[in-house]
């Protein structure tokens, strides 16, 4: 278990947030906001929407306030209904945190397999090879890979362009 200064070094990390009644449980957020699903995969490693979520170090800090309440109350009846609360928060937290990472892992796999001409297989091989940071993997990839020349993955809005006919192709 982690000691309480480096929790709450890293939980100074994120942004703290105010009491919400459908939300009780999270404490903090993080700071910066996730860029949106079009942004290039290099600006949105780079932004931390891949990082690890800011779920880990509340659920360190519910366990380290559970702790300290065991020392408070040693009778473990008493113990058991002042921890109510924190160990449903902390469970509640958990299951965030897994939502979060599990989403966040199939969201950069497609983000890659959208970006560079590479297969699940190649992603998940390089993947098991690799030993560095995130952004290092993406110049790998780069280099090894090549992007798609692909002007945005935004799409289009408004009506499409018409098609103009050829005059080799016209009668007249």
């Amino acid at each position: 278990m982690h000691s309480i200064a480096v929790i709450e070094k890293n939980l100074s990390k994120l942004q703290k947030l105010n009491y919400n009644q459908f939300f009780w449980w999270r404490r903090w957020a993080r700071k910066n906001k996730a860029l949106h699903n079009y942004s290039p995969l290099i600006d949105k490693i780079e932004n931390g929407d891949y990082d690890d979520s800011p779920y880990r170090w509340q659920i360190y800090y519910c366990d380290w306030e559970i702790e300290h309440k065991r020392t408070e109350f040693p009778d473990i009846n008493e113990w058991a209904s002042e921890t109510t609360v924190d160990r449903n928060r902390r469970r509640r937290l958990r299951e965030d945190h897994e939502k979060y990472e599990k989403e966040n892992l199939q969201q950069l796999q497609r983000d890659f397999l959208n970006t560079f001409k590479m297969t699940k297989e190649n992603y998940e091989n390089e993947l098991l090879e690799f030993d560095g940071t995130l952004r290092n993997f993406y110049i790998q990839c780069e280099s090894k890979y090549h992007k798609f020349n692909r002007p945005s993955s935004m799409p289009r809005r408004g009506r499409p362009p018409k098609i103009k006919a050829d005059s080799s192709d016209s009668p007249f």
